[in-house]
């Protein structure tokens, strides 16, 4: 019987101990050389397509490997650096792509780049940053202009598929396709220009690419598109068709593979069957529903790859569920032309759970992560093809049932409890025009009035703190006392500079959800299930396997503590339901609405704790609200629905001179900002910086009642902005929406950030709000 052939489409690429993260870290600090990271980075390749050969994996991806994300390699591939960047023509290099990335520290305006970007001693802002579809993963945004040509200027593609081909591995490699790089991007010089008619431009680059990969002995080329999932319009619909009838003939001696994922293919399927390529891959998970439509029409020339293992969570799949699935799809089309894979990249899943021995036995036999994963394809592979399994099958129908029976799962009261929500529950008592009166009335708060997001520098005193604290080697009382003082300096430098609305920093909070899920049931933890989220920046996601509830306060203690020590309105810090939701990995045997509601009522129960503990305002950050909604428009009503019902059950507890605040960073809200009026949030601060206050369009056209802090010092940058870029974004606001509805505030937290440049940044934010209130008090004169 011919063999079942299995295909990753990616593997996760920051090392089982975040060795690329440490690495990348280290380069930018000056403490390891370019060789030394490039040689880290080896190390790590080697290992994973090690490890997928010794799982059984037949084709194994290369250039899924990157220092900051693939959209930006592609970016950097098809030479598309944008101007201000001064790019001098060469070939990319890594810090071409940490430059358009990061930005330049040294820089003292956004308007003019200084030198070239080889050297990095260019002065200019980063490029926009955003998420990846529906994941908790970040892009960089690619920029069109009408004059923006492509050339083909990096071999890194090349250069991995040699390397890996030398191991002896079986190479396929990965690279993001035309259409979907064209959607993902923005036009940068006028609303008459569509990014679309850069295709004639761009496909020679990618047709040399094809042809330079097949010359170089490449047998199998994947081109993700995952635009698929998506609502298309003719003229994307038109690029497709028009893209793939070119490229079909340019990798000659090499078969082209296009994968869709992240969602179902609904009236893109025809098109996305009459594709004149070789193989194609669904997500046969968010897919699953059209699974015998797409196998019934499949042509009789194609190779069908299913994406049967869930690489988006950490579930263990169900043997047999999927193994009914492959053998329907098998009989129709014969072993010859089906594949299985994961459903999309295993970069949104931790690397393995042999890391995992403090994890809870029960729990952790529920789960599977990247290597478990292949393993599972291994398994499935072999069953197809008539090898002997009934050892594993017997082992997952062991688990499943296990899960299912489990005590840990269910909590009466907590059912009870969300079953008896009213609508009541989630109204404010009166309008935002009758409670702004009154918390104006009681906070006394100037124009511009200056606060922070959240976090301040987690440095490495208090991350060492917290893991000799964690390791038993620092008594909780000196733990305690530490993070006191770590909060006074903090509190008492905002103090010194005139920060109108302090925070107590979060030094006691490893990571905005992981922080709480630690003090809910219904939530497990792993010690080294990191994933990665952006460049160097890695999160280690909780797991939500059961009903959620709050046994005690959980922020109450420090916002208490940090308010004694300022006159000033301490602002209390929560995360909200939907985003503890989204950056979690979720419990896939209830319906999302329904544990969402579930966290919510707990947070509610700490917002109102908060306002009795004399917090005058409280922020529920909601950063994941634009990130979770589906990819098609048609499902985002009911979306929307439960993800804003979510928020405002947790704030519409307090009494009216309470000030809720809200955040959300690097989404697009032009399309929701209906919705996200009605969180009737008094404040919502968003990230509008890297996109030049692009963002604030949607809150003019909507004309959003409420008071708004867009962005104006980007905290993903290592790069201080100056006092007069910081007052030119604030007037360019002040443009948009009235003065005494504006904050000042940077993009996001600064967790991430060092104490130096955030003093500086945060000194320059104060100074230019005091300038223009200056400067307002003036022309009312």
């Amino acid at each position: 019987m011919n063999r079942i052939l299995t295909h990753n489409l990616g593997y996760p690429r920051i090392g089982e101990k975040r060795e690329l993260k440490r690495a990348t870290e280290s380069y930018w600090k000056g403490r390891i050389s370019k060789p030394e990271l490039e040689a880290a980075a080896a190390r790590l390749r080697a290992e994973n397509w090690r490890k997928q050969s010794k799982a059984g994996i037949d084709l194994i991806p290369c250039n899924d490997f990157s220092f900051y994300d693939q959209v930006l390699d592609t970016t950097c591939l098809l030479g598309n650096i944008p101007p201000r960047f001064r790019w001098d023509g060469n070939e990319t290099s890594i810090d071409t792509a940490f430059l358009i990335a990061r930005g330049q520290t040294k820089a003292t305006d956004t308007s003019e780049a200084t030198c070239d970007c080889q050297s990095q001693t260019v002065s200019t802002f980063a490029s926009e940053m955003t998420k990846w579809f529906d994941t908790n993963y970040h892009y960089i945004v690619p920029e069109f202009r009408s004059d923006t040509t492509f050339k083909l200027s990096s071999s890194k593609i090349f250069d991995e598929f040699l390397e890996a081909t030398a191991f002896g591995h079986r190479a396929k490699p990965v690279l993001l396709g035309p259409v979907s790089y064209l959607t993902l991007g923005k036009v940068q010089d006028g609303a008459d220009f569509d990014r679309f008619e850069l295709l004639e431009k761009l496909l020679p680059v990618y047709e040399e690419i094809l042809a330079k990969l097949a010359a170089s002995g490449a047998e199998w080329i994947q081109l993700d598109e995952p635009i698929f999932s998506l609502d298309l319009s003719d003229l994307q619909r038109s690029a497709i068709h028009k893209s793939y009838q070119r490229l079909r003939t340019a990798a000659s001696g090499a078969k082209l593979i296009v994968a869709n994922y992240f969602g179902e293919l609904r009236d893109n399927l025809p098109l996305f069957l009459s594709l004149p390529v070789a193989a194609l891959h669904q997500d046969a998970v968010r897919g699953v529903e059209e699974i015998d439509r797409l196998i019934s029409g499949f042509p009789s020339d194609k190779i069908l790859s299913l994406g049967i293992v869930d690489g988006r969570n950490i579930w263990k799949n169900d043997f047999d569920k999927s193994f009914s699935i492959l053998e329907g799809a098998k009989e129709k089309l014969g072993p010859e032309r089906l594949w299985i894979a994961p459903s999309c990249s295993l970069l949104h899943t931790p690397i393995t759970l042999e890391n995992e021995a403090e994890l809870d036995p029960e729990i952790r036999d529920w789960l599977a992560f990247a290597d478990e994963k292949l393993m599972e394809l291994s398994v499935l592979a072999r069953a197809l093809s008539g090898g002997s399994v009934s050892a594993e099958l017997e082992l997952n129908r062991a688990s499943q049932l296990g899960r299912e029976e489990s005590t840990k799962i269910h909590n009466p009261r907590v059912k009870a409890r969300t079953s008896f929500i009213i609508p009541e529950d989630s109204r404010r008592k009166s309008p935002f025009s009758e409670r702004r009166k009154l918390q104006r009335k009681k906070l006394m708060l100037p124009l511009y009035p200056t606060t922070t997001i959240g976090s301040f520098p987690q440095t490495d005193e208090v991350r060492a703190a917290r893991a000799k604290w964690k390791k038993g080697d620092l008594s909780g009382q000196d733990y305690e006392h530490f993070l006191e003082q770590e909060t006074r300096r903090c509190v008492e430098f905002q103090n010194e500079i005139g920060i109108d609305m302090p925070v107590h920093g979060e030094f006691e909070r490893n990571d905005m959800v992981e922080y709480f899920g630690e003090q809910l049931e219904g939530f497990a933890f792993t010690s080294n299930g990191w994933v990665q989220s952006y460049g160097s920046r890695c999160v280690k996601p909780p797991i939500i396997y059961g009903d959620v509830r709050r046994p005690k306060p959980m922020t109450v203690r420090w916002a208490e503590f940090a308010s004694a020590l300022t006159n000033k309105p301490m602002k209390g810090m929560l995360t909200g339901p939907v985003t503890i939701l989204q950056w979690s990995f979720v419990r896939d045997d209830q319906a999302r609405d329904i544990t969402t509601r579930q966290i919510a009522l707990a947070i509610r129960d700490e917002v109102k704790d908060l306002e009795s503990a004399g917090i005058a305002a409280i922020q529920i950050d909601e950063p994941a609200i634009r990130e979770g909604l589906p990819l098609r428009q048609a499902d985002w009503e009911s979306y929307l629905g439960w993800a804003v019902e979510a928020f405002r059950l947790c704030s519409s507890v307090v009494r009216d001179d309470t000030q809720i605040h809200t955040h959300m960073c690097y989404s697009e809200f032009n399309d929701i900002i209906e919705a996200v009026a009605a969180m009737d949030a008094d404040v919502i601060t968003i990230e509008t910086s890297r996109s030049n206050m692009e963002l604030l369009d949607a809150f003019v056209d909507f004309r959003y009642p409420n008071e708004i802090g867009p962005g104006v010092y980007d905290i993903h940058s290592p790069r201080v902005p100056t006092v007069k870029e910081m007052e030119n974004l604030i007037e360019k606001a002040g443009g948009l929406i009235p003065a005494e509805n504006l904050w000042v505030n940077p993009d996001c937290g600064l967790k991430t950030r060092g104490w130096p440049e955030v003093k500086t940044s945060l000194e320059n934010m104060v100074t230019a709000a005091r300038n223009l209130r200056k400067n307002s008090v003036m022309e009312v004169a």
